[in-house]
């Protein structure tokens, strides 16, 4: 996805003043080219039929815009949030694998270390192109098969139910966090709002005023403030590539919990009760 390519290759602080500069380089140059061919006083002409209409499409662009933003911030906040609640649920399995016996318990808690740091070490790469691990849904295959191997053992029913409970969390988890990974906006409506933009930019053309600084610097301002608007949206669509991403820092958590091969409790924190 073109997208997904930039972001990846851009830098946050060369992308920032670049969609600025060709939105402004846009919008202005179209502005003064109009000035130039039919000069101010015959678009002056324009300025209040133009107006009208330009304030009602403005109106219904911003509208689209800001509730695309929103919609995109709601993602990029649950997503977070589902991150750290599947993070959670396998510091939880591991904790809980120490009340099976071993060899079982052990399985579970390697199996469960191996699953976070496949997370933290492969799916976090593969997000940024949008596509899951096969390496992590491998850990996760092997994990849920451990998970129910216990039934055929002779475990307490309670401990089975919440490990059962806990593998949904992650699985549940894990595939929120892999939806979101490709972003949630159909590509149609960033086509929408793009071509959209470039409409809304092309409407000074159309307007003529005696002063061509002043109507320079408030095309200039319009620009910047539907790419400044523009490129959150872009950015928080995909949560996990560029430059602005989720960290992975509740896996680090998970695997400081469940160190790969453990076989004993982790240790308390320091100034805590065992």
């Amino acid at each position: 996805m073109l997208i997904l390519r930039v972001l990846n290759e851009t830098s946050l602080w060369l992308m920032i003043p670049g969609v600025l500069l060709a939105l402004v380089a846009y919008s202005v140059g179209l502005m003064l080219f109009c000035r130039k061919k039919w000069g101010p006083e015959k678009l002056k002409v324009n300025n209040e039929v133009a107006g009208f209409k330009f304030a009602v499409i403005g109106v219904l662009y911003a509208v689209m815009l800001a509730f695309i933003v929103v919609v995109v911030w709601q993602d990029y906040s649950d997503t977070g949030k589902a991150v750290r609640t599947e993070a959670e649920a396998v510091g939880d399995l591991n904790a809980l694998s120490f009340a099976l016996p071993d060899p079982e318990g052990l399985q579970i808690r390697k199996l469960v270390a191996d699953y976070a740091l496949q997370v933290r070490e492969s799916e976090w790469q593969t997000m940024t192109q949008g596509l899951p691990s096969r390496t992590t849904a491998n850990a996760l295959a092997h994990l849920t098969h451990a998970i129910y191997a216990l039934q055929a053992t002779e475990i307490r029913d309670p401990i089975l139910q919440q490990s059962i409970q806990l593998l949904a969390t992650i699985q549940d988890n894990r595939s929120e966090r892999l939806d979101s990974a490709n972003g949630t906006v159909p590509p149609i409506v960033w086509i929408v709002l793009i071509g959209g933009a470039l409409i809304i930019l092309g409407y000074p053309a159309f307007f003529g005023t005696s002063s061509i600084a002043a109507q320079t610097l408030m095309t200039a301002a319009l620009a910047a403030l539907v790419a400044l608007a523009l490129l959150p949206a872009i950015l928080l669509d995909f949560p996990f590539t560029g430059s602005v991403t989720l960290s992975s820092n509740a896996f680090e958590e998970a695997l400081q919990q469940a160190p790969p091969h453990t076989q004993e409790p982790p240790a308390p924190a320091a100034g805590k009760a065992p």
